[in-house]
């Protein structure tokens, strides 16, 4: 039976239980807009997810330490996770299931078990480093100790219940607020910094120096494998399919499109972000004798002093609250996700969100409790070796799904994307490797 099939006959596996299958309306007269507009949302929800606080340490790192030479990575980076969604999209939309439920009904259940435990430890993991953001973004902002910073930003599974009630349109909304006021700040920042418009186009330009310097490809293939979050994959191959579109052939082709554009404009914006924390490094410290500076809490104290603006530094630390709380919220939705689609198992979402949290907040109190604050850096690095590990994990299939016509039927993908998609998932794997390697092996 194939995936579309089997989709059509079983009623069980409801990805999101305040969101169901085809819950928001698509329009079926009116202009692109009306269209475009009811299919917005998703890509936003898991653009965060390129945004979150595990990606800003790297991302200052390659700043201040080699200027805007690493922006190629970062653009890359972003053109690989547009290829990915797109292909997110694409199995949502001409399987009806998403990619945990997909990956149940090809392999065997041993094998689909482990997959699931994987995706769980990636789910935690960066869970971790949103919790530990968080904080981070409360202690700078208002002098919260770290340890209370974690367990107040572990009650915003609360604020998610309550959303849920209203309709999933409303975490979209509040989603897409947080990332516009992460967007406003950097935009602000990137104003105060003035940085070389010239030198940040010449840094979009890929690099032979890359390859020469050891520390320098370590810094690439971290800021790599913090852009492409796993738990992404399985999240928005399940919320695609919560637009109303119809379930034809030409039906399913709009929705591609129109899904397909919402996630390529949201990682645009995810792009700006990540680009604007590396930028800003550079023009703040890398050119201004400070090629040291790696810690978000160094960051931020030394912003508003060279860059002689005193709104600086809490501007940062805003944005950085505001991209650990719109993390956590879609990372909690994915656990949802893979839980039901992986084992079958529907839990309510209360305890779902508990058990997510408490995976979390119990090594990274235990760790700042017993070193003490200052190795929340090494807290958010592990987090990232971790979600390097599962990566190839959801890739694979990924592609292997999409790339198959008995499953996907005439939206298979044609031999040009399957190249491109293979030789993108080759670069991931082997950065990521090469970064755990590298962390393991000094």
């Amino acid at each position: 039976m194939s995936l579309h099939e089997n989709a059509r006959q079983s009623t069980h596996g409801d990805p999101l239980e305040h969101a169901p299958l085809a819950s928001i309306p698509v329009p079926s007269a009116g202009g692109r807009w009306r269209k475009a507009l009811a299919f917005a949302g998703p890509g936003f929800l898991v653009s965060v997810g390129y945004m979150d606080p595990g990606n800003w340490a790297t991302d200052l790192a390659g700043g201040a330490r080699y200027g805007y030479a690493l922006l190629s990575v970062i653009l890359l980076s972003n053109l690989i996770a547009i290829l990915l969604q797109h292909l997110c999209v694409k199995l949502g939309v001409a399987t009806g299931h998403n990619l945990a439920q997909a990956c149940r009904a090809h392999y065997s259940r041993p094998v689909s078990f482990v997959l699931w435990l994987l995706c769980e430890a990636a789910i935690a993991a960066c869970d971790l480093a949103e919790l530990v953001g968080s904080a981070i973004g409360l202690q700078l902002l208002f002098g919260i100790p770290l340890v209370w910073g974690c367990l107040l930003t572990a009650a915003n599974a609360l604020l998610l219940l309550l959303l849920q009630r209203r309709g999933f349109r409303a975490i979209e909304a509040l989603v897409l607020s947080l990332i516009l006021l992460i967007g406003t700040c950097f935009a602000a920042e990137l104003w105060f910094a003035k940085p070389s418009l010239t030198a940040v186009l010449a840094g979009m330009i890929p690099s032979t120096a890359i390859f020469h310097d050891r520390e320098m490809l370590l810094v690439a293939a971290g800021i790599l494998g913090a852009t492409v979050m796993p738990h992404n994959l399985y999240l928005h191959s399940a919320l695609v399919q919560t637009r109303a579109f119809q379930r034809s052939t030409e039906g399913r082709a709009q929705a591609i499109r129109y899904g397909t554009a919402d996630s390529t404009l949201a990682l645009m914006l995810a792009l700006f972000i990540n680009a604007g924390i590396l930028i800003l490094s550079a023009a703040a410290f890398h050119f201004n004798g400070h090629q040291d500076v790696a810690e978000i809490q160094k960051a931020h104290s030394l912003l508003s002093p060279v860059l002689g603006v005193g709104v600086a530094s809490t501007l940062f630390a805003v944005a950085l609250l505001a991209s650990g709380q719109s993390s956590t919220l879609t990372g909690t939705l994915a656990g949802q996700i893979v839980m039901e689609g992986f084992l079958q198992f529907k839990i309510a979402p209360w305890k779902r969100q508990l058990l997510t949290r408490l995976i979390a907040i119990v090594p990274a109190v235990a760790v700042i409790g017993i070193f003490g604050e200052s190795r929340t850096t090494d807290l958010l690095v592990w987090s990232q070796v971790v979600l390097s590990l599962q990566l190839s994990f959801a890739v694979v299939p990924l592609l292997q799904f999409t790339g198959d016509r008995q499953k996907m039927g005439q939206f298979a993908n044609p031999v040009w994307i399957q190249i491109l998609a293979w030789i993108s998932a080759a670069v991931i794997i082997a950065l990521n490797l090469k970064l755990l390697v590298d962390f393991v092996v000094p």
